[in-house]
């Protein structure tokens, strides 16, 4: 009974820290940022933060590892025999996370960190490492459903399916960052929607993914 307990608090100063460091991280960057300021943040001892983590990044890679940032999942058609329509998934998940951008605080702070508030410095390269990882892997699952999509519409596309990869990342992560540093300026669910349908229309793809059916704020911007 006195093990659990023990193990029990351990888990909860573990996640006060994270807490803390999430809170100290996005109000002063990481770069300028202590252990010590986030042990008092969290109302601990400098120790209990090396008994937890072994230095600054491998607790910054811990507080990334609470939650599943966009971008980071991939589509549902990377399972066996692929999917029916690969682009519909896509867009299906680029809509989930940018309405848990809109509505969860958490996953919100953490991405403003993450894109806003670290340097890459010697200290932190394994921070940077697992940025480009999952940047990498997310580029190459949205090759494949890109591929898929264009030999299922018997279409080409006008680019390398690496090359309209990366620029459906850029244009999903650039319209996230920009919708951060003002969430007033616009909606972005709404845009990020209507943006990615414009980007696939630009590649060649006959039809809005959702289905096949234009929605009303499609229509708005179809040709007489």
């Amino acid at each position: 009974m006195v093990a659990r307990r023990t193990k029990e608090e351990a888990l909860a100063t573990r996640h006060r820290l994270l807490d803390a460091a999430e809170l100290l991280f996005q109000a002063q960057g990481v770069s300028q940022t202590t252990l010590q300021q986030i042990a008092q943040q969290a109302g601990a001892t400098r120790g209990a933060i090396y008994w937890h983590f072994k230095d600054k990044a491998d607790l910054f890679n811990a507080m990334m590892e609470r939650v599943i940032l966009p971008l980071e999942t991939p589509p549902k058609s990377e399972a066996p025999g692929g999917s029916d329509d690969p682009l519909a998934e896509i867009e299906e998940g680029m809509v989930h996370a940018l309405t848990l951008m809109v509505t969860d605080l958490q996953v919100r702070r953490v991405f403003d960190i993450a894109t806003h508030k670290v340097e890459y410095t010697h200290d932190m390269a394994s921070v940077q490492q697992r940025h480009l990882d999952a940047r990498n892997a997310c580029v190459v699952d949205f090759e494949k459903a890109l591929r898929l999509a264009a030999r299922r519409a018997r279409i080409k596309l006008p680019m390398p399916g690496a090359m309209a990869a990366q620029g459906m990342h850029a244009l999903i992560g650039g319209l996230i960052q920009n919708w951060l540093l003002d969430p007033t300026a616009f909606d972005l669910v709404p845009t990020g929607r209507r943006t990615f349908r414009v980007y696939l229309a630009g590649l060649g793809f006959p039809r809005t993914p959702a289905g096949g059916v234009p929605t009303a704020q499609d229509a708005e911007t179809a040709p007489a």
